[in-house]
């Protein structure tokens, strides 16, 4: 689907933030204790509203994930519509345990989810350095837990509510985390994903405030659903979602260990400092901690493990290919030349032939054209050696313009006869067409032979010269 840009600016969306967090808020005050309500069911009913707008504009491209999160918003909105005087009677973050702190939590998941799955292009460019943030941000919730929320819990609060709540905690902790990750990240997406930052925080801070200061957390509501429609209004909301161009990653992948063996350490040592005082209020903290830990931690082991292989895949390549044209360098062939006269010494091969190809011409393309022209042309004459060869035969650049082409069988010399015709059409390159042509020089080697790599290659050099002195004369 093609973007369909928005039709407001930014500035637009940053004043429609300001005039109606403002309006909110006056709103809420001015309301009295009946109309309170009312205010908060409004505002809720804003982001999905501004969200379905997004998705219908084509600014949300990938549609199910973002359904999935209107679907999460769509929860919110029916908690407040079923249990209007909810948050404004001071419940939100009371961990009762009831209805609505399930229903809450599972809007909440359900948003979360969606959003990461929108979100997984952008986080790929930088999943190492995502998972790190989301690590370091989780394990951080255990101190918000221990002491800015459990302390001040009712003496009612049952263990379910304070499961679901802990949970709830954590999750936005590592969320936070992520965000702050791609803030950072330079781009059109700044905005957005600032405003989304701003809803989990201002959402952690409701949920943390509720129990000691119900008022704050009722006020701090609807703050949180404005900031999140501001974002889907925003016009940078398309990049959140598909990266631009020039919108690079922050850091080189590679993780901080000390800051992530640090942000590991601090649930269990919470947990045993609580133990040691005799406080069991960081009872729940591990066990929860752990599991939401564990499966970041494999991952973050898996993506390591993976760029390593890929790294050793890519050194292991380069070490045995040539850089320009992509064929086997010169210790590549070598070394299967061996393979291959070990084979017929031990019967295994019928015979081994080596084609030691030097390009004709290929010097006046140089000096006419400059090297990069050349080098396309080397390209071109690797590619057409590729073809006309077989899966079974090895193609490699020695150096230069000298190629070698390593059979594993006694070539009749219809070998050399399909390289000369696909080298004698002409290229086709960035300045129009150029020939070359080549001079070909063929060794075989048959069981009973006592030859070795050295003198093989020495053979086919000779009958290569020897064709280069008749083509002369």
């Amino acid at each position: 689907m093609g973007r369909l840009r928005a039709t407001a600016p930014a500035w637009a969306v940053h004043v429609f933030f300001v005039v109606c967090a403002v309006a909110a808020t006056l709103a809420y005050r001015w309301a009295g204790h009946t109309g309170q309500p009312v205010v908060q069911t409004l505002v809720a009913a804003t982001p999905t509203v501004t969200f379905v707008l997004a998705l219908r504009s084509g600014n949300l491209p990938l549609r199910r994930p973002w359904l999935m999160a209107v679907g999460g918003l769509a929860l919110l909105l029916i908690t407040q519509l079923c249990w209007p005087a909810w948050v404004r009677d001071g419940h939100l973050g009371r961990a009762e345990g009831d209805l609505p702190d399930l229903i809450l939590s599972s809007a909440h998941g359900l948003f979360l989810f969606g959003a990461a799955l929108g979100l997984r292009r952008r986080m790929a460019e930088d999943a190492g350095g995502i998972l790190d943030a989301a690590l370091v941000g989780l394990c951080a919730g255990g101190p918000v837990w221990v002491w800015g929320i459990q302390p001040h819990l009712p003496a009612g609060a049952s263990t379910t509510g304070q499961v679901l709540m802990l949970i709830d905690v954590l999750v936005l902790c590592g969320v936070v985390g992520c965000l702050i990750r791609m803030v950072r990240t330079a781009g059109p997406a700044r905005a957005p994903l600032a405003y989304l930052l701003v809803t989990a925080t201002i959402t952690l801070v409701a949920i943390s405030s509720g129990s000691p200061q119900p008022a704050l957390a009722a006020q701090l509501w609807p703050l949180a659903f404005l900031t999140l429609a501001a974002a889907s209004l925003h016009p940078g909301v398309f990049a959140v979602t598909e990266p631009q161009p020039g919108a690079a990653p922050v850091g080189n992948g590679r993780p901080d260990l000390g800051w992530l063996a640090a942000a590991l350490a601090i649930n269990p040592l919470l947990t045993a400092v609580q133990t040691f005082r005799g406080n069991d209020s960081a009872n729940l903290l591990l066990p929860i901690g752990t599991l939401l830990v564990i499966p970041l931690v494999l991952l973050r082991i898996h993506r390591l493990t993976v760029q390593r292989e890929n790294a050793e895949r890519t050194l292991a390549y380069q070490a045995s290919h040539d850089e320009l044209t992509g064929l086997c360098n010169r210790r590549q062939v070598m070394a299967e030349i061996d393979r291959a006269l070990a084979g017929v010494h031990r019967g295994e091969l019928p015979g081994v032939t080596v084609l030691l190809c030097d390009l004709n011409g290929f010097k006046p393309i140089n000096d006419r054209y400059g090297h990069l022209v050349g080098d396309e042309a080397l390209k071109v004459v690797a590619q057409r050696l590729k073809d006309v060869t077989t899966c079974g035969d090895l193609v490699a650049r020695l150096g230069g313009d000298e190629f070698l082409v390593v059979r594993r069988e006694v070539d009749g010399g219809d070998l050399a006869e399909w390289i000369q015709d696909a080298l004698r059409v002409p290229m086709r390159l960035s300045v129009g067409p150029v020939s070359v042509g080549v001079t070909i020089g063929a060794a075989h080697a048959r069981p009973g032979d006592a030859v070795d790599r050295e003198a093989l290659i020495a053979r086919a050099d000779a009958a290569m010269y020897a064709g280069k002195t008749s083509r002369a004369a």
